[in-house]
């Protein structure tokens, strides 16, 4: 960003801050309610103090505004239709080459070069390789951000309380025209946590719990707000664990998913310092003890087993032990669900000295570039590869079935993936059932799905 786009920025903050104060201190409000009345034009605009209550339909401004290889074209189509030939703010567009990279075809190939040209004309940001809603975690996202991405798992930022969301091409197009879009503010869902998850459960496996009781539509269009009852519940959650919890979120339906800011927020952070965009002020909003939920939900992290669900449905869920022996031809680790390292960490303990079945492909991708150094340098590519195990470059890869993994007519695949739908790695007649990595990396050993606490 500019050094005049940030001083305009700073003006912009500094004239609202008594409003912005007096909406973080409400405590009827929910984070939904908080965040995008902060973002409201109209009350930047005409300097009102109106707040944003649940239904309304609101225009935001939005502070980062993404499209990946898949969408962007669409949206860049969408512009030329309109006669648009000047993005709104170029610093707050982001494009990335994620779902098939390196191209593996001539059609993707050239929409890959229809991108470049795009970000060459227009100059703003372009990423290769790493999946959109990992890199953004690693280096743009800021608590009390508005982010708007055409892919639907962009509510992933939510981990550290931005608000995250998935719009359409067309959608994400207007925003890069005008820098705003219209939401309307979402019915909120509070999420107790409490317990400590046992040896050999992870956050995949709390994530696909919930979606198993509540369904597919159960927090359509909802905000999911995640809670800690005690100390020692939060700290068990790290950022990759919160990330996965986001991600997985939009497989019920949420519009965004968010955890409270907190320390291991504020490490992570300075840890990871934010780069363009990501250089905004950070808001750090808190839901009020008084704030209104259309439902409450409390779940004991204690009493969650590995859980697997499918085929063909998220929300068809299952423990290990009722799919045990379900023989698997591929196992896939990867995906912005589960390919940060954190979870490479976890299959790769699994695997050390062990082989992988020889009737079944264990595919292991990491997330990001980042994530992909970090394998290499704590040795993990070392014992996949001494596994039997292919470890590739960061990108989407099976998880969209495009390429680096893509199963053939009848193929059983146990993955760490996002979703689970009928033909979403390859052929239609092919099933998938989604697990941690920890459960995978099991699988890929016995060649068939298996109970990953015998190997913890």
């Amino acid at each position: 960003m500019s050094a005049s786009s940030l001083q305009q920025q700073y003006h912009q903050q500094k004239q609202d801050i008594p409003h912005l104060k007096s909406i973080l201190v409400d405590n009827s409000l929910t984070f939904a309610e908080k965040a995008i009345s902060i973002k409201n034009v109209e009350a930047r605009n005409k300097k009102s103090k109106v707040i944003s209550a649940t239904g309304d339909i609101v225009v935001v401004d939005v502070d980062l505004a993404m499209a990946q290889d898949s969408t962007g074209p669409l949206a860049i189509r969408s512009l030329d239709e309109m006669g648009i030939d000047k993005l709104h703010d170029p610093s707050k567009v982001l494009l990335i080459i994620d779902h098939t990279f390196p191209a593996a075809d001539e059609k993707v190939a050239n929409l890959h070069a229809l991108i470049r040209d795009f970000v060459s004309r227009h100059n703003c940001l372009l990423v290769e390789g790493s999946i959109s809603h990992q890199y953004i975690l690693e280096y743009l996202a800021t608590p009390g951000m508005m982010i708007l991405g055409a892919d639907s798992h962009t509510c992933q930022a939510g981990c550290v309380s931005a608000f995250a969301c998935g719009i359409g091409s067309t959608e994400i197009a207007a925003v890069w025209a005008t820098g705003q879009l219209w939401l309307r503010v979402p019915e909120t869902i509070k999420i107790n946590l409490s317990g400590i998850l046992n040896k050999g459960v992870f956050a995949r496996d709390l994530i696909l719990d919930y979606i198993g009781k509540v369904g597919e539509d159960g927090a359509n269009y909802k905000s999911l707000e995640w809670k800690f009852s005690k100390e020692n519940v939060r700290k068990q959650f790290s950022m990759d664990s919160r990330a996965c919890i986001s991600n997985a979120s939009m497989e019920c339906g949420a519009k965004i998913s968010v955890f409270p800011v907190d320390e291991i927020t504020r490490n992570y952070l300075n840890q990871n310092p934010r780069i363009g965009n990501g250089n905004l002020e950070k808001i750090e909003i808190q839901s009020g003890d008084s704030a209104r939920y259309i439902d409450e939900f409390e779940i004991e992290c204690n009493n969650i087993e590995p859980q697997v669900s499918g085929p063909d449905n998220v929300d068809k869920v299952h423990s290990v032990d009722e799919l045990g022996n379900l023989e698997i031809d591929q196992a896939f680790i990867g995906s912005s669900t589960n390919g940060r390292i954190e979870d490479l960490e976890i299959a790769a303990r699994i695997l050390k000295s062990r082989k992988v079945h020889n009737n079944t492909r264990c595919v292991v991708t990491p997330a990001s570039v980042r994530v992909y150094e970090e394998a290499i340098k704590r040795g993990y590519v070392e014992i996949y590869l001494e596994s039997g195990a292919v470890f590739t470059n960061a990108t989407c890869g099976a998880c969209v079935g495009t390429h680096l993994g893509a199963l053939g007519e009848n193929e059983i695949c146990v993955s760490s993936s996002s979703r689970n739908f009928v033909g979403r790695m390859g052929a239609l007649s092919s099933k998938v059932y989604l697990a941690s990595p920890a459960t995978v990396a099991a699988s890929a050993i016995e060649g068939k799905i298996a109970d990953p606490r015998r190997y913890m």
